[in-house]
């Protein structure tokens, strides 16, 4: 078992028994790790709390690794980088939620990733920040899946057709997991902005609704473990997207 200091952010957590907590995060240094928090439940002092290990929150720690398939162990912590509004704005929140339950799924390794690391970490800082934000999940979730390996690829986006195994736009429907039509062209919209454009686009609330559905279809064809998620009932009711 090593002794490590790393960043990390906590992807999600679960009650243990009364006292403790399992929590998933994705650190800097070693990929993804599952943390045994034992007794944090019930302690009133200590250096970990409860409230550090909320979805998204960003941490220094000092952790023991141990070897793969067994929990770790975090003995010191402190906040690397404080939100200012995720956690007060009940609309950055529901996006929390999502992102966090979305993030679970789809990262699964345990190994060494810094570029992946630091995209989460700068643009939820980023996300903190901004007053406008409408469309800053489909854009971080779209450039999500450059990292983890298929982004689309562009070259023919005139195309009729994108195929969602391949991540490609063809002239043809090859696979029954195609997208064409309305739902196409709803996603060339997507690909048509960033984070620095933002509000140059406007979805509806159906096209939002459309748009999700194709991420969520997208990541889920390409990482078999990718499960269904529960927080996209609460996004529809609370952002309308």
């Amino acid at each position: 078992m090593a002794l490590v200091s790393t960043k990390l952010i906590v992807l999600s957590s679960i009650k243990y028994s009364d006292t403790s907590l399992i929590v998933r995060c994705y650190t800097a240094t070693d990929g993804l790790r599952t943390y045994f928090l034992k007794g944090i439940l019930s302690r009133k002092k200590g250096k970990l709390k409860k409230a550090h290990f909320q979805p998204l929150m960003q941490l220094e720690v000092v952790a023991s690794h141990s070897d793969k398939d067994k929990l770790d162990f975090i003995r010191d912590v402190k906040i690397d980088y404080a939100y200012n509004t995720l956690y007060t704005d009940v609309y950055k929140q529901t996006l929390v939620y999502f992102i966090s339950e979305f993030l679970t799924n789809a990262l699964r390794e345990e190994i060494n990733n810094e570029g992946l690391y630091d995209y989460l970490a700068l643009n939820l800082q980023r996300l903190d920040h901004l007053t406008n934000y409408n469309n800053f999940h489909f854009v971080f979730l779209l450039n999500l899946s450059q990292f983890l390996g298929f982004y689309p690829d562009t070259e023919n986006i005139n195309y009729p057709y994108f195929n969602l195994e391949h991540g490609v736009f063809e002239e043809k429907i090859t696979s029954d997991n195609s997208l064409q039509n309305k739902g196409l062209t709803i996603f060339k919209k997507l690909l048509g902005i960033n984070f620095d454009t933002l509000d140059t686009v406007q979805f509806t609330t159906e096209e939002k609704q459309v748009l999700i559905a194709i991420l969520i279809r997208y990541f889920s064809v390409h990482l078999t473990t990718f499960k269904k998620l529960k927080s996209v009932a609460i996004l529809h009711e609370v952002l309308h997207t």
